[in-house]
């Protein structure tokens, strides 16, 4: 009797061993699914099998499109989130949404300028560029660019322009189309700061740098609506000599031996800052971003797709080591002596985009 009660017990403890090896756990059975709008710069890091394992292991499953950050503000039915690339079109969702507190900026990442070395080599031997001896960082030289829109200069007018045969044409920055994608948009923002000699904030001030503006964006001709089309256009050989993109894009590659041998970032002597900003409309989205600002996991990959966190100026740079002298990133932004203009408010940053597009 002993001997069969015995066995009885035994398999209901291999009973329960079974169904709790088949039944979901508390966290995965309980976890929420939220879908959200994303930048396209942002589209590795959450396919991350490992970011995707610790959001499921904090309560949540995020599913993410990819739109261009202006595009957001249109798209917004039915999504938990909004994560445009910067904090301008994030003010703009937050106010559509009747939101009033402010919206987190997890990451984030400076606009520089992709090329490949013999064409850095030839910036510096015209002037627009220099490579710091003890960074080893290069400094793309903005006054000097811009006098050559101004002038339309062409790479046939630098002295170095003139050895490299697949240089021509008039020296511009690709970038995204300003009225689709974030970036494109801060690279006004940049160019009119510098023009008007500090952010602009008027009509006047408007007038005052549109020409500049329209120089620099209608005369590219064909644009891309994401910076990640810009920047596989660059890797695959088929883009222009000078790519604007976010660091992160050219950081990620380099941290997964992906880029090409001889790849070059310069940074512009002032940039401007790409706030990757969180807009949460459900308790779900709110949590996302509370997770993306705390949760020490999620800020460790961060970094290693390439973004600078919040909070911590040397996760960047200890992400990059040895890696940092070859393809002249700079982990020290401060000390690459890097300057950053500020960005206009969301009415001002539209005139600009109305002027530099308009035919």
């Amino acid at each position: 009797m002993k001997r069969a009660f015995g066995v009885l017990v035994a398999l209901a403890l291999l009973g329960g061993v079974a169904f709790a090896l088949l039944r979901p756990s508390d966290k995965t059975e309980k976890a929420e699914t939220i879908t959200g709008l994303i930048g396209s710069e942002k589209q590795d890091f959450f396919q991350d099998k490992d970011v995707k394992a610790e959001l499921a292991a904090q309560g949540l499953i995020v599913n993410t499109l990819p739109v261009g950050s202006w595009q957001m503000v249109d798209k917004l039915d039915g999504q938990d989130f909004a994560f445009p690339a910067s904090k301008a079109p994030a003010d703009k969702i937050r106010e559509k949404k009747g939101i009033a507190e402010l919206s987190p900026a997890p990451f984030y990442s400076p606009l520089v300028v992709v090329a490949h070395e013999a064409t850095a080599k030839a910036l510096e031997a015209g002037g627009m560029a220099v490579l710091d001896p003890a960074t080893h960082v290069w400094n793309f030289k903005m006054d000097v660019y811009l006098d050559a829109l101004r002038k339309g200069r062409t790479w046939e007018d630098l002295s170095g322009g003139k050895s490299q045969g697949e240089l021509r044409g008039t020296i511009m920055m690709a970038t995204t189309d300003p009225n689709d994608s974030s970036s494109g948009a801060m690279y006004l923002a940049l160019l009119s700061s510098l023009e008007n000699k500090g952010p602009v904030s008027s009509d006047e001030e408007v007038a005052k740098v549109k020409d500049l503006l329209h120089t620099a964006i209608v005369k590219q001709g064909e644009k891309q609506q994401s910076t990640d089309l810009l920047f596989k256009g660059f890797t695959s050989g088929v883009g222009r000599p000078l790519s604007l993109v976010y660091e992160s894009e050219a950081a990620e590659l380099v941290l997964q031996n992906k880029a090409p041998d001889d790849t070059v970032v310069l940074y512009p002597d002032t940039t401007i800052f790409s706030d990757h900003t969180l807009v949460g409309f459900s308790k779900g989205g709110r949590k996302l971003a509370g997770l993306l600002q705390s949760n020490t996991k999620l800020r460790e990959a961060a970094t290693r797709h390439g973004f600078r966190i919040q909070g911590d100026v040397t996760a960047f740079g200890a992400q990059l080591k040895s890696r940092a002298d070859s393809f002249h990133l700079s982990p020290d932004l401060n000390r690459s002596g890097i300057g950053h203009a500020a960005v206009p408010v969301y009415d001002v940053l539209k005139k600009l985009t109305e002027v530099a597009t308009k035919n």
